[in-house]
């Protein structure tokens, strides 16, 4: 049976050039096609990225400051509460901002570790931890705790700060001794006192108080001029008082 003759043309055309444009055609769609899926990997959509809208509820409304342009949290008891809560704001005020100007730190640490002269005299010997220093008394070289400040006998001796008299002893080489303490592991010691004191265990004392007066009680210094044996001790270490004294 013969073919009709628009089969026959249908045919040769397919096995001619057709077949090219077939695939021109599948190859153009398979571009466009990725032109778009691509397109849609790298273009963001409208709106993406942009801050959020905040959303507030009817419940959680705030109530704009009139002078910060601020929302803050609405308080209960509307302006009656926010002017008690201004006036308590100003009752916290520290001190300086009504006039009264507070020590600086550096001021209040200079000023605790201040303390005057017990009596007033030169420094025979010094204090000396570290060098040995020739003792007249027991014939020998040996450290020295604290300061031998020159004055007759029976000078008054002054407390160096405030304090609490520790203890009221009698040494059997440094005489008769009061010891304070000023607190903060500070400790003031005077010895070679006279035989009678002004104060006993638990007397508060004030910078300048009376405590007794200078003697000849120490065995171990006897060789010496009259003389006050003045110490500190800072949480039991012996420390050079001059230091300290002003």
């Amino acid at each position: 049976m013969k073919q009709k003759p628009t089969q026959h043309k249908l045919g040769n055309f397919m096995e001619g050039k057709g077949y090219y444009i077939v695939l021109f055609l599948c190859v153009a769609a398979i571009g466009i096609s990725g032109y778009f899926l691509f397109r849609g990997l790298f273009i963001q959509p409208e709106g993406f990225g942009s801050e959020p809208t905040a959303v507030v509820s009817g419940q959680a409304e705030m109530e704009k400051d009139p002078q910060h342009d601020q929302a803050v949290p609405p308080t209960e008891g509307g302006a009656g509460a926010a002017e008690e809560q201004t006036q308590d704001s100003a009752a916290q005020e520290p001190a300086a901002s009504q006039g009264e100007t507070a020590p600086k730190p550096d001021e209040e640490a200079a000023a605790s570790s201040a303390y005057v002269w017990p009596v007033e005299g030169s420094v025979d010997r010094d204090f000396s931890l570290e060098v040995f220093a020739y003792d007249a008394t027991m014939g020998d070289w040996r450290t020295h705790d604290g300061l031998d400040i020159a004055a007759p006998l029976g000078t008054p001796v002054a407390a160096c700060a405030k304090g609490t008299v520790k203890d009221v002893s009698t040494d059997d080489m440094m005489g008769v001794t009061v010891t304070i303490d000023h607190g903060s592991g500070m400790e003031s010691i005077y010895c070679n006192l006279a035989e009678t004191v002004e104060v006993q265990a638990g007397t508060e004392v004030e910078a300048g108080t009376v405590i007794g007066a200078v003697g000849t009680s120490a065995v171990s210094e006897s060789a010496d001029a009259s003389h006050l044996h003045f110490s500190l001790r800072e949480y039991g270490v012996s420390i050079d008082p001059m230091n300290y004294l002003h």
